[in-house]
This record gives structure tokens, C-alpha cells and sequence, in this order.
């Protein structure tokens, strides 16, 4: 599959040029691959806040606040600071927290999660392997976008941090910081910091076991979550040009600490901790799904008397097993179709007895209505024979009454002659 990949040129240092000195095994020909996730609402500046840490003006479409759904959209760029390469993946949530019913808006997360970690597993299982060249899409850090109420988290901000903590290193940031008080922009993280520990939501926290960066990453702890401020717009402050939000009563400057925590962000993310994220990813969130994905392909480290077992008898066993399912399936399915036949069998039998019982019944009607039939056949020639007697015996009748009338007046005739002669 060929990769989207866009070359763009930084406005300004960011700070990546320090990593092959923390990456000694890594060539600076080779660079380095580094994968951001951004989940937060829309609106909530997610994009302005990315191009401010890289200096460079993404090329990002304005999300639209209907989308009915949430979908991940992925755009890989590659950058270059002095002579190191940095393939920068950035993911972000589009739609995320539009909807009326955000019960599962963070599946989405999760699946596209899961699926860069089983793409990269698949690639490791393979017989012939390219994990050197291999592009690794696995999101190192999500950057979790609050939205600056001062009150509380939201509950799909706990549901959904909850369900990524054991996928990713989850690093929570204020954003639009400038919109609330300094007072109240402390106690709003205080109160976030005790809701995630109330809830068991692990965020990620800088590794304090090397002590050539022990110090600043636990005053850095003391920081989460950062309250940032975003924007490329230069404002003049003094004698030179600095990034700001100018407002009409003042001027926030971006990588002012005093005004927010954005230098902190940077610092942490991409100069200081970039090794660690990526070491965590690898041996911590990938680790746990490989485990769990094995574990459900049947691969196991022990057998049953917690002796080591190699793969080709996890594999063998496993044939076997599968072997014996399938037999068992098998002999499941043809006790199916004989009791499937049997019932085919009882039901056309019951049927064939319906059907006889109602050729039966109506050959009994038939029978019936033929013997009536025949018996008003009888009648009628009965009658046929009784009219044809009455009429013979009416013709006879007639014919004497006839032949008597014509004697009469013969008779009458005759004596009117002889009274004249």
C-alpha cells in the first residue's frame, strides 16, 4: 500500500534535532517515526495546537459540528529539522462529541488502536519479516483535549480516557487556557487530577528512573494536566516577533511560561520523553495486546504442569485441538441433518396421512352424492313411466270419446234425411 506521505518545511525550530543523541542505535538516515493521536471535541483547537508544537502549518480542512458519527483521519508528513527526518503521523477524532448520544463515541478510538497494533502484529509474525523498514503506525501518545469549564470533567471525557489508558500513553491537556483565571485554571487541575485518580484513569507520567532527566520530569508530573495556548499568528512584543493570541486587553504569548503551559508540552513531548513513549507503546501497550491475541490464538508460555512449552507444541496441541473440533462439529452436523430428516420424514408422513384422510372423507361424499343421484334418476324415470301410462290412457280416452261423438252425428244426419224424403 502506498503512503500518503507529505514533506512540508518547519517555520522555526522545534526541537527533534536533539533525538539521535538520546537514540544511539538509530541512524539519522533512517529518522525516526513518531504517531500522535488528538481526541477532543470539535472546535476545541486541536489542529492550532499541533502546527504551534511543529511550527508548521498542517494543511487541515475546517470539521464540520453534524457529523453523524465519529471517524479517525490519519495524515502522515515528514519533516526535517538540520539533517534528522521525522515522519510525523498525526490522527485526529473527527466528529468526536457531536453527537446526541455519546455512549460509544470512543469504540472508534479503540478500534483504530487495536487495528495498528494488529497490523504491526501481523508484520512480526510473518516468516520473512521487514520491521526495519516497516512504516510503524502505532499511536505513541494521545494528547487528550479538556475543554476549559473550570468545573469538572465531562463524563465521555472519564469513559473514554478509562477505556485508552491500557492502549495508549495518555497525556491530558487544557486547552484554550487563556479563557479562564490563573486561580482557577489551578484549582480546575487540581480537581481533574483527583477525578482521574478517583476513577482509575492512568495517564501517563514522565519516567523519573534516569537521573540525568529525573528531576525536570518530576517537576513536569506536578504540571499535568497542561494548560495550553495555541496559535502560528506573530505578534510584536518589544523588539522581536513572538506567537500570541492578542486580545483587546492584552497579549497572551504562546511560549511564555508565565502565561501558559505550551513550552512545557513541547519540551516533554518531543524533546525530552519521545524515546520513552515509543519504548512504553512498544513494551507496554503492544506487549498487552500480542499477550492477549496469542493467548486467544492458544499460545501459551507454560503447559499444564508449568513446564516451558515451544511454539511447534502450542502449535501441535493446538492442531489437534482444532483438529478435534472440527471432527466434533462435523459429527454435530450430521446428527443435525438425521434429526432434521427424521422431523422432514414425520412432517410428510403426517401430511401423506392428512391427505389420504381427505381423499377418504371426500370419495365418501362422492359416494354419497352419487347415490343420490341415481336414487333421483329412479324417481324420475318412475315418473317418466307412470306420465307415459296416464298419457297412453288419456289418448285411448280420446280417441273413444271422438269416435262415439262421430257415430251420433251420423245417426242425427241419417234421421234428418228421412224426415225429409
Amino acid at each position: 500500500k502506498r503512503e500518503n506521505i507529505r514533506s512540508l518545511t518547519m517555520c522555526g525550530h522545534v526541537g527533534f534535532e536533539s533525538l539521535p543523541d538520546q537514540l544511539v542505535n538509530r541512524s539519522i538516515q533512517q529518522g525516526f517515526c513518531f504517531n500522535i493521536l488528538c481526541v477532543g471535541e470539535t472546535g476545541i483547537g486541536k489542529s492550532t495546537l499541533i502546527n504551534t508544537l511543529f511550527n508548521t502549518n498542517f494543511e487541515e480542512h475546517e470539521a464540520s459540528h453534524f457529523c453523524p458519527n465519529v471517524r479517525l483521519k490519519a495524515q502522515t508528513y515528514e519533516l526535517q529539522e538540520s539533517n534528522v527526518r521525522l515522519k510525523l503521523t498525526i490522527v485526529n477524532t473527527v466528529g468526536f462529541g457531536d453527537q446526541i448520544n455519546k455512549e460509544e463515541s470512543y469504540l472508534p478510538i479503540v478500534d483504530y488502536i487495536n487495528a495498528q497494533f494488529e497490523a504491526y502484529l501481523q508484520e512480526e509474525l510473518k516468516i520473512k519479516r521487514s520491521l526495519f523498514n516497516y512504516h510503524d503506525s502505532r499511536i505513541h501518545v494521545c494528547l487528550y483535549f479538556i475543554a476549559p469549564t473550570g468545573h469538572s470533567l465531562k463524563t465521555l471525557d472519564l469513559l473514554t480516557m478509562k477505556n485508552l489508558d491500557s492502549k495508549v500513553n495518555i497525556i491530558p491537556v487544557i486547552a484554550k487556557a487563556d479563557t479562564i483565571s490563573k486561580s482557577e485554571l489551578q484549582k480546575f487541575k487540581i480537581k481533574l487530577m483527583s477525578e482521574l485518580v478517583c476513577n482509575g484513569v492512568q495517564i501517563y507520567q514522565f519516567p523519573t528512573d534516569d537521573d540525568t532527566i529525573a528531576k525536570i520530569n518530576a517537576a513536569m508530573n506536578e504540571h499535568l494536566p497542561f494548560a495550553v495556548v495555541g496559535s502560528m499568528d506573530e505578534v510584536k512584543v518589544g523588539n522581536k516577533m513572538v506567537k500570541a493570541r492578542q486580545y483587546p486587553w492584552g497579549i497572551v504569548q504562546v511560549e511564555n511560561e508565565n502565561h501558559c503551559d505550551f513550552v512545557k508540552l513541547r519540551e516533554m513531548l518531543i524533546c525530552t520523553n519521545m524515546e520513552d513513549l515509543q519504548e512504553q507503546t512498544h513494551t507496554r501497550h503492544y506487549e498487552l495486546y500480542r499477550r492477549c491475541k496469542l493467548e486467544e490464538m492458544g499460545f501459551t508460555d507454560v503447559g499444564p504442569e508449568n513446564k516451558p512449552v515451544s511454539v511447534q507444541e502450542t502449535y501441535e496441541a493446538k492442531r489437534h485441538e482444532l483438529h478435534g473440533e472440527r471432527q466434533r462439529k462435523e459429527e454435530e452436523m450430521k446428527q443435525m441433518f438425521v434429526q432434521r430428516v427424521k422431523e422432514k420424514e414425520a412432517i410428510l408422513k403426517e401430511a401423506e396421512r392428512e391427505l389420504h384422510a381427505k381423499f377418504e372423507h371426500l370419495k365418501r361424499i362422492h359416494q354419497e352424492e352419487r347415490l343420490k343421484l341415481e336414487e333421483r334418476r329412479r324417481a324420475l324415470e318412475e315418473e317418466r313411466i307412470h306420465f307415459s301410462k296416464r298419457k297412453s290412457s288419456c289418448d285411448i280416452f280420446l280417441n273413444q270419446s271422438y269416435m262415439a261423438s262421430g257415430s251420433n252425428i251420423k245417426k242425427d244426419k241419417d234421421r234428418k234425411n228421412s224426415n225429409f224424403m
